[in-house]
């Protein structure tokens, strides 16, 4: 019988050895609960798949709730382009109270009697629709001279950042349970702080602003029904097969690009493309496409790059995974 020291995993004294990671790819969909952080969220579904290779795309205020993409493996080269889409939040803002972290963790540093109409709060919406100049929460993971804003400003720091332009494709109000607050939905671009809106939406009405709740519904093309909670998953692997539940749930590693054309090759042309060298793309059937897409072949995706004059030229490749549509 023969020894293998280097296939053993090391014991943790006092306990069981540690379970050996998974191959897992594709994309789950979590709805992360109040209290915990993303990277801890994370960290709780990574105990449950066991995933060789996992991220999170968007983070979320412990304070939020809802929608975290998380990918696994393969899908982890394809986070920017989840980050980089869409988001959809509602939250709630709670008038004539102003905290020093735009929400409702940090300590009040105004007040103010005055609340606004309906009527008053419809008329100053636009002012937050379109491309606009916002001033992050000195409260923020932007980073100043090296140091992360909320790290100087727990320091007792005097934080001062630069207004940046921001998206806001559009921003209602839902309902007014009373008078001290109302509830709106955002939809909105990548760096946009749903806490600034509160914020300045306060000064607009002059009054001031916190957001009270948070929860995103969407993020790129992933929305509120595609979501499960960790109650959720804990049921599924507690199962016989649990392990094989929990990954029949994952949506495909190529869902991230969804705003992409998909150009669909041949098995021979998978493996050029999987060595890095370029595909003409011939025949009648052959995609007019320019610009940056995708390739798959019988359903699995192969590469990410760019279609010039016919040619497809990958810039990433991605091993053999299993389609999940």
């Amino acid at each position: 019988m023969s020894a293998e020291p280097l296939e053993r995993q090391p014991r943790k004294k006092g306990g069981k050895p540690p379970r050996k990671k998974r191959d897992v790819n594709g994309w789950l969909v979590l709805d992360k609960p109040v209290g915990l952080t993303s990277t801890e969220a994370l960290g709780a579904v990574k105990r449950l798949f066991k995933p060789q290779k996992a991220g999170h795309a968007g983070t979320l205020d412990p304070l939020a709730s809802g929608l975290l993409p998380i990918a696994f493996g393969e899908a982890t080269k394809t986070v920017p382009y989840v980050v980089d889409g869409r988001k959809v939040y509602r939250f709630t803002v709670r008038w004539g109270e102003a905290t020093e972290t735009d929400d409702t963790e940090g300590e009040v540093v105004e007040t103010s009697d005055v609340r606004p109409t309906v009527e008053q709060i419809e008329a100053v919406l636009e002012q937050f629709i379109g491309d606009i100049e916002q001033v992050p929460p000195r409260y923020s993971a932007i980073k100043v001279g090296g140091e992360r804003a909320y790290d100087l400003a727990r320091d007792g720091e005097t934080v001062e950042l630069a207004a940046r332009t921001i998206t806001v494709y559009d921003l209602r109000l839902v309902e007014v349970p009373s008078a001290d607050e109302a509830v709106f939905e955002a939809e909105c671009g990548k760096g946009t702080y749903v806490r600034a809106i509160a914020r300045d939406m306060g000064q607009a009405l002059d009054t001031c602003a916190h957001v009270a709740g948070l929860r995103r519904l969407l993020v790129g093309p992933f929305s509120e029904d595609d979501m499960i909670t960790l109650d959720e998953l804990r049921e599924i692997a507690a199962e016989e097969d649990g392990e094989a539940q929990l990954d029949t749930g994952l949506r495909g590693v190529e869902t991230a690009f969804y705003a992409l054309p998909e150009v669909v090759i041949t098995g021979s042309d998978a493996g050029r493309l999987r060595r890095g060298q370029a595909v003409i793309l011939r025949g009648r059937d052959a995609p007019v496409v320019t610009g940056e897409a995708y390739a798959t072949a019988a359903g699995q995706l192969v590469a990410l790059g760019e279609v010039d004059q016919a040619t497809f030229h990958p810039r990433r490749v991605f091993r053999h995974t299993e389609p999940r549509r």
